[in-house]
């Protein structure tokens, strides 16, 4: 047995010397080592605690991946099913609704047909409180029935304002392909008066007009060559996109180019000039404005002229321009509240 202990010999190796005092040789300093370092694996059969090891390690990497990609899978097949099922009833109640819309549209156009009788639209307005003295309506150049379906129901929808009373009708068609046929569009609502009213002195008269552009007839009523009172008179205007953003940017260039000159102070900028100088180009603001489509989409109308005006449609309405909306629109307006920010 040796009679040194193992601290002695750690002792004497932080020394670089053997026990007794002599220096350490390479070998003995490699044998000091090997003692304390475990045993080498071998190839074939590795060591146990190294393979204990990996084994524990291989496990785990095994066993989370899978747990985390079932709980994936789970919850993208419970977002699934809940994505499923609100697309299930939110499409039913959306059936729903459309069919009740479209009963109701189709009972009121049976029940109110004016069957082209002033008398008969008269008497549908007569009740109400009031009816707006500028109307304005939003139609579309439908790719079926082109410009001649427009035109019919530009020509309905004047007759039915000149039938309530109603002044001042302002047409929006985005395009404004009716600026390009003023013509044809005064001779069909001519031509659709005189299916109503039938022939002087009773058929209303039409002037019919678009901003920046020369009235195709006169804007006043003429004096009637037959005797009694004169016929109701009726202004249209046509408007499209160009008479909305882009006027108003016109405008606001003109405002700066006159304030750059020293001839408009900024100060006398005021929203009451804008509205002036609008009113005179484009036009007022109207009482009431008709959409006939399924949604409110005002598809670029001017701006500026609706701040106060009552909106109106009929959701999921798939039958385009009809009667029962407009009358609906006038009952609608006739029971608002026009509080002007109060």
């Amino acid at each position: 047995m040796s009679k040194f202990t193992n601290k002695d010999e750690e002792a004497a190796f932080h020394r670089n010397a053997t026990v007794d005092g002599r220096p350490l040789e390479p070998h003995e300093r490699e044998a000091f080592f090997n003692r304390y370092l475990p045993p080498t694996p071998n190839s074939h059969s590795p060591s146990p605690a190294r393979g204990d090891r990996s084994h524990l390690q291989q496990s785990s990497s095994k066993k989370q991946p899978r747990k985390t990609h079932l709980r994936a899978l789970i919850m993208s097949q419970v977002h699934l099913l809940i994505y499923t099922l609100i697309h299930f009833f939110f499409s039913i109640y959306i059936r729903i609704r459309r069919m009740y819309h479209a009963v109701v549209n189709r009972f009121m156009s049976v029940m109110y047909y004016h069957h082209r009788t002033p008398e008969l639209i008269a008497k549908d307005v007569k009740a109400l409180d009031r009816v707006p003295d500028h109307l304005s309506v939003v139609l579309e150049l439908r790719q079926d029935d082109g410009l001649e379906g427009l035109l019919e129901d530009v020509a309905e929808v004047a007759a039915w304002c000149c039938s309530a009373q109603i002044g001042m009708l302002s047409i929006y068609e985005k395009t404004g392909i009716l600026k390009s046929y003023q013509q044809q569009t005064h001779r069909a609502i001519t031509r659709n008066l005189h299916a109503y009213f039938g022939p002087p002195p009773a058929r209303p008269t039409v002037s019919l007009r678009a901003p920046h552009m020369e009235a195709y007839s006169p804007p006043s009523t003429p004096l009637s060559p037959f005797p009694g009172p004169d016929p109701f008179h009726i202004n249209v205007l046509l408007l499209s996109a160009d008479d909305g953003r882009n006027t108003m940017v016109d405008l606001t260039k003109t405002l700066a180019e006159m304030s750059q000159r020293g001839k408009l102070r900024a100060e006398d900028v005021t929203a009451d000039v804008i509205d002036i100088e609008l009113r005179d180009g484009v036009m007022g603001e109207p009482d009431l404005l008709l959409l006939f489509g399924e949604r409110v989409v005002l598809d670029g109308y001017p701006p500026w002229q609706v701040r106060l005006t009552e909106i109106f449609h009929v959701p999921d309405n798939t039958e385009g321009v009809g009667y029962q909306v407009f009358l609906a629109a006038l009952h609608r307006y006739a029971k608002a509240q026009m509080r002007f920010g109060r």
